[in-house]
């Protein structure tokens, strides 16, 4: 069965979107929505579709829509659709604050639509891999950096690109937020452009997570520590590891026999990589992640699965996402007796 799906929003994402719809033989991109008439022009034009200038003038042509418009205009978008009971796909973050994803899910549960959020990496092949072994995490640390891009001015990094770690974190650690402290310096604007974060959780695991857009290279990696194994991912280049612990009982057993003197000169002998067993993360689907997510949406919309990332997946993101943004804010960078604080301490010595 065919889905018929509105576009809303033919910026750089938006165009991925409806490229991607008008790839899937069981979904019909009805519409594309912009409030540039030319832009939504030349997208439907590209696609064989209709171009509009206006959401709710799609809403009743539709059976769902994708939301792809700036951060801050998600709700006001997506509003005619939940609201005429159409399931909506909505780019990550769900929102800029809290409150505003919080009345997202609320006007989806008030008329019993469903929202899926724009969580990409949970169709990363490396992360679906990563799911198939039983990791009960106690460290996780992530990076993703990239040079500027020139979009997303209206967020910061941590909307911007450190959500999607975020999300990644709290699905793996299934725990609650403790404590944050975060530090972040903007550069190029008034939102932070670098940003390192600590979050502490309930059950123990700890994360330390950093995200820039002014790298001179892009990389996306997590590394995690748990009690059962160490698992190493390269979401980019969707490549990693997973050293177990079961699997390796009998070297640490070896170790833990010798004295340090022994092993200093068992170390002389032999190489310790040829020692341990390493098992490669079985990534075998090449599909495109944005792919994955719209047919998952599609099973959402024809089928009423669950979404795989639900709107309180994403709501949970971005609230500790604004934790981490006040907890840069609040940063002291001469320490507790100083008065400088914020991330814009670059512009305040200018």
């Amino acid at each position: 069965m065919s889905f018929r799906v509105a576009v809303v929003g033919a910026g750089r994402m938006g165009k991925l979107h409806a490229r991607v719809l008008s790839e899937m033989d069981q979904a019909e991109l009805a519409c594309v929505v912009d409030t540039s008439e030319p832009t939504a022009r030349q997208v439907a034009k590209q696609h064989g579709t209709t171009p509009l200038t206006s959401a709710a003038e799609a809403a009743p042509l539709v059976d769902a829509a994708i939301i792809a418009v700036p951060t801050v205009s998600h709700l006001e978008a997506a509003r005619p659709f939940i609201t005429a009971g159409k399931p909506v796909l909505i780019e990550k973050p769900l929102a800029n604050t809290p409150e505003v994803a919080k009345e997202i899910l609320d006007l989806a549960q008030k008329t019993g639509t469903s929202v899926q959020v724009g969580h990409t990496e949970r169709f990363n092949p490396a992360v679906l891999a990563i799911s198939k072994h039983a990791i009960q995490p106690k460290f996780i640390e992530a990076h993703r950096i990239s040079p500027f891009t020139f979009r997303s001015g209206d967020i910061g990094v941590v909307l911007d690109m450190m959500i999607h770690d975020i999300d990644l974190v709290l699905m793996l650690v299934g725990a609650d937020v403790e404590a944050i402290h975060a530090v972040g310096v903007n550069v190029i604007g008034a939102h932070e452009d670098i940003c390192n974060a600590r979050l502490v959780f309930d059950n123990g695991c700890v994360a330390n997570i950093t995200a820039s857009r002014l790298a001179i290279k892009t990389e996306r990696k997590m590394r995690i520590f748990s009690e059962q194994a160490y698992v190493s991912v390269d979401y980019g280049k969707k490549v990693g590891m997973v050293i177990k612990k079961s699997a390796n009982l009998d070297m640490i057993q070896m170790a833990r026999k010798l004295d340090i003197s022994n092993l200093a000169e068992l170390a002389k002998s032999i190489d310790y990589t040829k020692l341990l067993k390493v098992e490669h993360l079985a990534i075998e689907d090449s599909s495109e992640p944005l792919r994955k997510q719209a047919e998952a949406f599609r099973d959402t919309v024809v089928n009423g699965a669950a979404p795989i990332v639900s709107a309180a997946d994403g709501l949970a993101a971005v609230e500790v996402a604004n934790e981490i943004i006040t907890s840069i804010k609040n940063y002291k960078w001469d320490g507790p007796a100083g008065t400088r604080r914020g991330p814009d301490i670059i512009r305040k010595d200018a």
